[in-house]
């Protein structure tokens, strides 16, 4: 887990986004335990606060359970559900994308050649 001090995101942000990718990517398999929320803490040398914070947020968001006295571990994903997370995450970017555009004073083809040359590219 990499933490960027200097980034506008917060960092139980950055915390929960990295673990939120890993989970829907499936790096972190179903029923594993993520490491404690002091341990975590430590690790990065941040508050516990924080951990806790970004932990709050994948267990609204469905992706962990807690269990007392045991922490936190992946719940089993459904593929539809991951599917429409991966889809919503794409549409905001892609509105960033088109707002960064608009500022920079790209028209919307050019923005759509600067999509196709970076599908290409991948």
């Amino acid at each position: 887990m990499k933490i960027l001090q200097n980034s506008s995101e917060p960092i139980y942000k950055q915390i929960a986004n990295q673990y939120r990718d890993q989970i829907l990517s499936g790096k972190l398999k179903p029923e594993s335990y993520l490491p404690s929320i002091r341990e975590l803490a430590q690790n990065l040398k941040i508050s516990v606060i924080t951990t806790m914070k970004a932990y709050e947020i994948l267990a609204e968001e469905g992706l962990v359970t807690a269990v007392q006295g045991k922490g936190y571990f992946v719940n089993p994903q459904n593929l539809e559900l991951v599917r429409e997370q991966h889809l919503r995450l794409i549409e905001t970017e892609l509105q960033n994308a088109i707002n960064s555009a608009k500022v920079a004073g790209l028209t919307g083809d050019e923005l759509k050649q600067m999509l196709e040359a970076l599908l290409q590219a991948n």
